[in-house]
């Protein structure tokens, strides 16, 4: 599959953040602490802390299925 297919179709969003080799010890990276707690709370649903799937189709689904108690808690 060609980049220019994936960038034209979906149109990610990426900002790539590099490390300054002059910085020692431990740095924190903005906004990543909203991607490992999403990551985080994938872990509580059993079928997603393994890769069962066969198609991509099917592991989006039980994402969204993942979702669903996160965001009704979110809504109460």
């Amino acid at each position: 599959m060609r980049v220019s297919f994936v960038t034209d179709t979906y149109r990610p969003i990426v900002e790539l953040v590099l490390q300054k080799d002059a910085i020692k010890g431990f740095v924190p990276v903005p906004q990543r602490w909203k991607v490992e707690r999403t990551f985080g709370w994938f872990n509580w649903c059993r079928r997603l802390s393994r890769d069962y799937e066969v198609l991509p189709q099917t592991s989006e689904a039980f994402i969204y299925v993942a979702n669903i108690p996160i965001m009704l808690h979110r809504l109460a």
